[in-house]
C-alpha cells in the first residue's frame, strides 16, 4: 500500500497540471474586465454577466446547434465507413491487400494543405462550397487512421466465430453487423468519439467554407466574436473566455460519458499483446 503513494502523488500532481488551465478559463471569465489577468483563482469580484452578455451579442444556441449537427454527422459517418472498410482488411484473403492496405496507411503523411485547395474546387464545382455539407461528407469515404485502429480490433477477432456463422448460412453484411461491430463496439465507440472532438474543435473548414453567421460552427463562432469583442486596447476578454467556456463544456461531458469505452479499449490491446 505504501508503495503505491509516490504513483498517486504523481497523478495527482499530473490532474493538477492538466486540470488547471480549464479551471483558470472558468475562473477568468467570471471576472469583471480588470480582473481577468490578475490570476487569482477565486474571483475578487464575480461577474456571470459575462455570459449574459455572449449570449445575447452573438447566436451562441444556434452556433451551438450547428457544430452539434456536423460534429455528429462528421463522427457518425467517419465510423461506419471506416468500420467497413477495416472489416473488409481484416476479414478477406485477396492478392495485393497488405499492400493495399500499406497505401491505404500511407495516405496519412500527406499534410492536409496537398489536398484542401483541390477538395474545395470539387465542393464548388457541386455548388456545396458555402454550405456544411463539406465539414461532414467527406468522412463518407473513410479515414486511414481510424481504418487502421478498427481493423486492429477486428483482426483480434477468432475468425471461427466467422466460419461458424458462415456455416449458418449469414451473409457478409450479417458477419460485419451481428459480430464484428458488437464485439468491436469500445474500438467504435473511440473513433465515433475522437472524430467527434476533432469535427467540434475543427476551425480551418469553417473558415473556409462557411459565409453565412447562420451556419457558423462554434469554433468559427469564436472567430466572429473574438474579432468583435478582442481587438486592440479595448478588448473584452472577459466575454471571449465565457465563450471559450461555452465550447469547451461539451467536449468535457461527452469524455466523462464516454471514459469508460478508452479504458476498455486500451486494456484490450494490451491483453491482445
Amino acid at each position: 500500500m505504501a508503495r503505491r503513494w509516490p504513483i498517486w502523488t504523481g497523478l495527482a500532481l499530473a490532474a493538477v497540471v492538466f486540470t488547471y488551465p480549464f479551471a483558470w478559463l472558468v475562473s477568468a471569465s467570471l471576472k469583471p474586465r480588470p480582473d481577468v489577468f490578475d490570476n487569482a483563482f477565486i474571483p475578487r469580484e464575480w461577474a456571470p454577466e459575462n455570459y449574459v452578455t455572449i449570449w445575447s451579442a452573438a447566436p451562441v444556441l444556434t452556433w451551438l446547434t450547428n457544430s452539434v449537427v456536423v460534429a455528429l454527422a462528421a463522427a457518425g459517418t467517419v465510423t461506419v465507413s471506416s468500420a467497413i472498410v477495416a472489416f473488409g482488411f481484416a476479414y478477406f484473403r485477396f492478392p495485393g491487400r497488405n499492400a493495399l492496405f500499406a497505401l491505404v496507411v500511407g495516405t496519412m503523411m500527406l499534410p492536409g494543405a496537398v489536398t484542401m485547395i483541390p477538395t474545395y474546387l470539387i465542393w464548388n464545382e457541386l455548388g456545396l462550397a458555402t454550405t456544411q455539407v463539406p465539414l461532414w461528407a467527406q468522412n463518407l469515404f473513410g479515414s486511414a487512421f481510424y481504418i487502421f485502429l478498427i481493423r486492429q480490433f477486428f483482426l483480434g477477432v477468432p475468425r471461427e466465430l466467422f466460419e461458424a456463422a458462415r456455416v449458418d448460412g449469414a451473409g457478409y453484411w450479417r458477419l460485419f453487423w451481428r459480430i464484428a461491430v458488437p464485439l468491436c463496439r469500445p474500438a467504435l465507440i473511440v473513433t465515433f468519439v475522437f472524430e467527434l472532438r476533432a469535427s467540434w474543435s475543427d476551425l480551418l473548414r469553417p473558415l473556409i467554407y462557411l459565409r453565412d453567421p447562420a451556419l457558423f460552427t462554434m469554433p468559427r463562432g469564436m472567430k466572429a466574436i473574438l474579432d468583435q469583442f478582442g481587438q486592440a486596447g479595448e478588448a473584452r476578454w472577459e466575454v471571449v473566455l465565457a465563450g471559450a467556456v461555452l465550447t469547451t463544456v461539451p467536449m468535457i461531458v461527452a469524455f466523462l460519458l464516454c471514459q469508460r469505452y478508452f479504458i476498455e479499449g486500451v486494456a484490450t490491446q494490451g491483453r491482445k499483446g
